[in-house]
């Protein structure tokens, strides 16, 4: 990267409202931190680190595509709210539904936070839970799939 490079990546990063961005190559590591009116710029040699490649944008789709294929007969469970996705009722217990359990229809699987109100989420198929699609305790969008059930 050429300093002219370098230049245009702390004016795209400054632009673009982030308060860190990193860039990592095998010859170097610059950060850029933005601040109100001020852009501070480190730079060093890498730090030693294993490489890890990417894989290309083919093998991702091909492997979405398999899973796809895997779990096209599953019925998907979806957020019926926005909110905090909870696996258990509380830190303590045992998760509502784990990968194998067999569920039916109106058995509570998880609960969603909004608003300070824990909401009950039932399962509307009966079957088998295969996966679980949000992680514990993280954001969750209306409509966002949480669980796959093989109804079979």
């Amino acid at each position: 990267m050429d300093f002219k490079e370098v230049q245009n990546f702390i004016k795209f990063v400054t632009k673009s409202g982030a308060s860190e961005v990193s860039l990592e190559t095998e010859d170097y590591k610059i950060t850029v931190k933005t601040g109100g009116d001020q852009t501070t710029v480190y730079a060093a040699p890498p730090v030693a680190a294993p490489i890890s490649i990417a894989p290309t944008p083919e093998k991702v789709l091909n492997e979405e595509k398999e899973n796809e294929d895997e779990f096209a007969h599953c019925s998907t469970i979806t957020s019926p709210m926005i909110g905090t996705f909870y696996r258990k009722p509380s830190p303590d217990k045992p998760s509502f539904a784990e990968i194998g359990t067999h569920v039916n229809i109106g058995d509570t699987i998880c609960i969603i936070e909004a608003m300070k109100l824990f909401n009950e989420i039932e399962s509307e198929v009966s079957g088998k839970i295969v996966k679980v699609l949000a992680d514990d305790m993280t954001p969750v969008e209306f409509g966002q799939p949480l669980f796959l059930i093989d109804p079979s």
